[in-house]
């Protein structure tokens, strides 16, 4: 049975409250996802909140139901709170029916089967949680196994991010490594590396793609590093017609990505 908590200072809204800062999360090995449409990608995929807060309005619809009722069976929280303490939590103005805080996922490369599907989704120091989180979203479009985040980049759990994702965060794997690392992962194994470069050689419908190909796509003010760049099997560019000398680096993922799954699955692009 939810409980319902309308206070301000009550430990668990406080809780919930600081995994909107890197630190809070760092801390707590958790984080929020809001709103009923990500919220229910999480719950089909097979991931539930630890504790899940709801707006007493709202507790009559039935998604709503289904998600409070999965939370409790697997026995997790549910608590009953009104739109004030959801705007606390989520910090948006026109604050979602619903939100969740989820463990952190296990992101070791170790974890990664690169034989569960054909593409691979690499980002190198990818810095804006708008672009990380669209990149999950085409992976899941494409039915690429999840994305690779190499060095330094945005935290795929800040809000902005699994907001961007549109629910792809939990329908995608996810992996986060050092270069020096993910190159002899890759090497120890079946995998095509295409990097996507302005300095390309080819143009990116030029290469025959092979399953896994490991799409990798460079920071989005620099690019790819000369060395990762060289470490590629394949390294192409997308030709820019017009004024602009690149595409933002979630679209150039995006275009990469359907043609590598036009050309392993032709029916499907």
């Amino acid at each position: 049975m939810p409980r319902r908590i309308t206070a301000f200072s009550n430990p668990l809204v406080k809780s919930a409250r600081s995994l909107r800062e890197k630190k809070g999360r760092r801390l707590e090995r958790r984080f929020l996802a809001e709103g009923l449409r990500i919220l229910t990608e999480a719950r089909e995929a097979g991931r539930l909140p630890e504790t899940i807060f709801f707006a007493a309005d709202s507790a009559a619809h039935p998604l709503v139901t289904t998600l409070v009722d999965a939370v409790e069976a697997a026995g997790g929280e549910a608590i009953e709170t009104d739109r004030d303490i959801l705007h606390k939590l989520s910090g948006k103005d026109n604050p979602q029916a619903v939100v969740g805080v989820f463990a952190e996922f296990d992101t070791a490369l170790e974890a990664i089967d690169r034989s569960a599907a054909p593409i691979w989704l690499v980002a190198e120091r990818l810095r804006d949680p708008g672009n990380l989180g669209t990149i999950l979203r085409t992976g899941d479009a494409v039915g690429a196994g999840g994305l690779i985040l190499i060095d330094d980049c945005a935290d795929p759990f800040g809000v902005e991010a699994v907001r961007a994702s549109m629910g792809a965060l939990f329908t995608q794997r996810l992996a986060q490594a050092r270069w020096e690392e993910f190159l002899p992962w890759l090497r120890a194994g079946p995998g095509l590396l295409a990097g996507l470069a302005l300095d390309g050689s080819e143009d990116f419908r030029a290469p025959r793609f092979t399953a896994p190909t490991f799409i990798l796509v460079g920071n989005e003010a620099q690019g790819l590093p000369p060395a990762y760049a060289a470490a590629c099997d394949v390294r192409v560019r997308i030709p820019m017609l017009g004024k602009a000398d690149s595409l933002n680096a979630a679209v150039a993922t995006a275009v990469m990505a359907y043609e590598v799954l036009g050309q392993l699955n032709p029916g499907a692009a």
